[in-house]
């Protein structure tokens, strides 16, 4: 006899909306496989909806489903063992049935408990082998077949790879190419153009860190400098070839593309060094330097390190430089570790609720929210944040710029593997470097980490489309891949996995359009 759960109110958020998704339901005791149909409709953010559970016995299927007001049913779908549910902050649920996530927002907590241990029970149940423990977390080794499409395989090297759904994440990710080959040209002169304002040198130069910086691993390694030639890679307002005079150098090469060339030639001139600074203006790939340079100083970094891709041009710039000669800086650091902030990922999601809007001036603007949802999410978050919402140890991914290929910076991967120091949901992964200046007398470094004072680099979060739960001791494994686009910047694919669960998550971010965050 079919019996059904006491009607809860929620509010309802759906990441995909007006879709009908095939999903396949295979019935216990049954050799045939049946396919059921999702069907959603839009809803409003903030409109009420009662959720019903359908608990019809073991041995049929269990519906979950929304209805408005009158009764009449906005969301259904079967509850199975495809169905994945995880808690996102005290009254929050996000269900998840092949592509489609619905995020339940509940009245009060003891409703969110109510339902979760009802729904879980149901999927529980569904499991062919039943071992699966009430947060939904499979206490066997590996993934149960049949209740996760997670599993391991022999690579080509005889290495043991995981795959999801019978493909590993290489395997995922060269299906999905990023859309950028190469250079867009048009878009060179506007970066250049960018670059060469003087409120975007100033932002720069203001920036005490970063200044200070550079200006006391120069001096600090004065012998490097003295009396040696240098060669200044896109030197801007031309500072750091100020500085390197400063240290005793007798000749500085600065390269600049950018009108700020024009700029930089007119403090040199001021500055009474027209003697020992020559601008050169062009690219740093087309420009001939006069002689072989002993040092080549450069400000090549920008968010996550690698932003703006002006590192190929520092890299480049080594066929000027000496046998045993130095670069300025020596070699970069990329830190990453998972995070949690139910604030950010909620503040994030609902911003696209302006979309959601159906009588805009008279218009309806609905179609276009889950586009809306996708491009927000599609945005690395530039800002600070407290450590203590790491869930991990970091991980870094080091640059050697003395050893680098250019052609290495075309396609960077990240493996990770992280053992959580706490449980809770991971909501994306945070972003900061490290560079170094390693001279003869002193090795100085700058850092962007969130326990560093702040610089114009900030920190970067990336969200994942969907929250993974996983406990202390656990691990969370995947890829980071930076791939480079048209617009001089980075397509960015992240894929991560909760090891002991199969749970897993990722998003595509573009590294060209980040938000920045009470800025």
């Amino acid at each position: 006899m079919e019996k059904q759960a006491e009607k809860l109110s929620v509010k309802v958020y759906t990441l995909q909306d007006d879709q009908e998704m095939q999903i396949v339901n295979k019935e216990v005791g049954s050799e045939e496989e049946e396919e059921q149909v999702v069907k959603v409709c839009r809803q409003r953010g903030d409109q009420e909806l009662y959720l019903l559970l359908t608990d019809a016995g073991p041995t049929e299927a269990q519906h979950l489903t929304l209805q408005d007001g009158d009764g009449v049913s906005v969301i259904q779908f079967v509850v199975s063992k495809e169905t994945d549910c995880c808690q996102v902050g005290s009254q929050s649920l996000l269900v998840t049935v092949g592509n489609l996530s619905v995020l339940l927002q509940f009245q009060a907590h003891d409703d969110m408990q109510k339902f979760n241990r009802l729904l879980r029970g149901v999927i529980r149940r569904d499991c062919n082998d039943g071992d699966e423990d009430i947060d939904g977390v499979d206490n066997d080794e590996g993934s149960k077949d049949g209740c996760n499409e997670v599993g391991k395989r022999e690579d080509k090297d005889g290495e043991m790879e995981i795959t999801m759904g019978g493909e590993s994440f290489q395997e995922a990710y060269r299906r999905h190419p990023s859309v950028f080959a190469d250079t867009e040209d048009s878009y060179a002169p506007r970066c250049y153009q960018f670059h060469g304002c003087l409120s975007q040198q100033q932002n720069t130069l203001q920036d005490y860190m970063r200044t200070a910086t550079y200006h006391r691993a120069i001096l600090l390694n004065e012998t490097d400098f003295r009396d040696k030639v240098v060669l200044n890679v896109g030197c801007g307002s031309a500072i750091l070839s100020f500085f390197a005079v400063q240290a005793g150098a007798k000749k500085v090469y600065a390269v600049e593309t950018s009108p700020m060339a024009k700029y930089a030639q007119v403090l040199v001139q001021n500055n009474h060094l027209s003697d020992r600074v020559v601008v050169l203006e062009g690219k740093m790939e087309d420009v001939t330097c006069p002689e072989m340079v002993d040092v080549i100083i450069s400000e090549p970094i920008g968010y996550m390190l690698l932003s703006e891709r002006t590192m190929e041009s520092f890299l480049c710039a080594r066929k000027w430089l000496r046998p045993n000669g130095l670069m300025f800086p020596s070699s970069g650091d990329i830190h990453l570790a998972p995070f949690t902030d139910e604030q950010l990922y909620i503040e994030h999601y609902t911003k696209a609720s302006f979309w959601h809007q159906r009588c805009f001036y008279g218009i309806n603007l609905s179609g276009l929210h889950s586009a809306a949802v996708d491009e927000f999410f599609r945005q690395p978050i530039m800002d600070t944040f407290d450590m203590q919402i790491l869930m991990s140890r970091s991980l870094k991914y080091t640059v050697n710029f003395l050893d680098a290929k250019e052609e290495e910076l075309r396609r960077v991967e990240i493996p990770f593997v992280f053992t959580l120091f706490q449980s809770g949901l991971v909501h994306g992964l945070a972003f900061w470097f490290d560079v170094a200046f390693q001279g003869s007398s002193a090795t100085v470094w700058l850092s962007t980490a969130p326990s560093e004072p702040l610089t114009h680099w900030y920190q970067v979060r990336c969200l994942l489309q969907t929250p993974l739960f996983a406990k202390l001791g656990q691990t969370l494994s995947g890829t980071v891949v930076f791939t480079d686009n048209k617009r001089r910047s980075y397509d960015i694919h992240i894929t991560a996995m909760v090891n002991e669960s199969g749970f897993r998550s990722g998003n595509m971010l573009d590294l060209k359009n980040p938000f920045f965050r009470y800025m």
